[in-house]
C-alpha cells in the first residue's frame, strides 16, 4: 500500500498538532503538578504527611534541626512554587525555565532518593521490590515527573540558544 504525497502532508500535519499539544500539556501539566504540590506544602496535613520522608533523608533531614516541621515544610513548598514560575515563563523567559527545569530536575531526583532512604518496601509481598502504598507507590511517579523536567530544560534550551527542532538524538 503506497500513501500519495497529500496523504503524507496531511498525516504530517496531525503528527506536528498532537505534538505541539502534547507539548503543551507535559510542560504546563508539569507546573499543575508542582503547583499544587507546593502549594499543599502551607498545609501542616502534608508536613506531617511527608515529615517520614524528610526525616529519613540524608538530603534533608537536617531542616528539621533549624526549623520546626512546619516551617521547613513551608520553605521546600515556597521554593516549589518558585520553580513553578520559572517553568511557566518558558515563552518569553526560556534561560529562566531552563533555570526552573533544572530546580525541577533536582527536587525529583531528591524525592526518588526517598525510595531509597524511607522504610517502604513492603514485608507482606516479601520486601524488595514491592512497593508499599505509604512510600513507594507516592514516589513512583517522580520518574515520570523527572522526564517531563529534562524535556522541559531541552525544550527551553533550545529556544533560549536557537538551536534547531530537528537536532535530534539518534537513539
Amino acid at each position: 500500500m503506497t500513501t500519495s504525497a497529500s496523504e503524507t502532508y496531511a498525516m504530517a500535519r496531525r503528527v506536528a498538532r498532537l505534538e505541539s499539544i502534547a507539548k503543551l500539556l507535559l510542560r504546563y501539566g508539569l507546573v499543575v503538578a508542582i503547583g499544587w504540590i507546593g502549594a499543599m506544602k502551607a498545609t501542616h496535613y502534608e508536613a506531617v504527611g511527608i515529615q517520614p520522608l524528610i526525616a529519613h533523608s540524608p538530603l534533608l533531614s537536617w531542616g528539621y534541626s533549624v526549623w520546626s516541621v512546619d516551617h521547613f515544610t513551608m520553605i521546600i513548598g515556597a521554593t516549589e512554587l518558585i520553580i513553578v514560575a520559572l517553568l511557566a515563563v518558558r515563552p518569553w523567559f526560556p534561560r529562566a525555565s531552563a533555570l526552573g527545569s533544572l530546580g525541577a530536575i533536582c527536587m525529583f531526583l531528591t524525592t526518588l532518593s526517598f525510595i531509597l532512604t524511607t522504610p517502604g518496601w513492603e514485608p507482606s509481598l516479601g520486601g524488595f521490590p514491592a512497593l508499599s502504598g505509604g512510600v513507594g507507590e507516592f514516589l513512583i511517579k517522580d520518574f515520570v515527573l523527572l522526564g517531563a523536567s529534562i524535556w522541559t530544560l531541552a525544550d527551553s534550551l533550545r529556544i533560549a540558544y536557537s538551536l534547531p527542532a530537528d537536532a535530534r538524538s539518534s537513539f
